[in-house]
């Protein structure tokens, strides 16, 4: 099977972007790698037929990809040889302020959290985002409004405002 030129380019020049896609929606690099050479690898089989901008497509093989590993269990799980450092704090509040948004991204239902990662983290428009999920303009809207609602009163979030604010 011959590969084309075009798919090399395309994931040379992407594959950054959208293992960050891929990371913000897995929560680990292990994962997000993993998801991305799935996704990479359903839309080599289909590249002879895509258009010129397969960017929409490669996102949405992307996203429903990650949507459809439900059943995975070992998806929250690194394992490694040693054990991790323990740190008792970190020296950068920014670290710390990542670390509470990731949290409280990765406790939102998957449908909501394709939808703020989308919209937010990757600047997709409404209709983008609904075209690459492939729902209404309308739910895109409820899902972002509940995600939004749920993340504004995350008490991981609102622990680390407080403090900032003391600080």
């Amino acid at each position: 099977m011959a590969e084309w030129p075009e798919f090399s380019d395309f994931v040379a020049v992407r594959s950054p972007a959208l293992l960050r896609t891929a990371y913000l929606l897995t929560g680990n690099w292990a994962s997000a790698e993993d998801l991305l050479q799935t996704a990479l690898a359903k839309c080599w089989r289909r590249w002879g037929r895509l258009a010129d901008n397969p960017e929409p497509y490669v996102h949405a093989t992307l996203v429903n990809t990650f949507l459809s590993w439900r059943g995975r269990k070992w998806n929250d799980e690194v394992p490694t040889g040693e054990l991790p450092e323990r740190l008792d704090a970190d020296p950068t509040a920014a670290v710390d302020e990542r670390e509470a948004v990731w949290q409280a991204l990765s406790r939102l239902p998957r449908r909501q959290r394709a939808v703020v990662v989308l919209r937010y983290f990757e600047d997709l428009s409404e209709a983008e985002t609904a075209r690459l999920l492939g729902i209404s303009t309308g739910t895109v809207k409820s899902q972002s409004s509940k995600a939004l609602a749920t993340l504004r009163v995350d008490d991981d979030l609102r622990s680390d405002r407080a403090r900032n604010e003391v600080g």
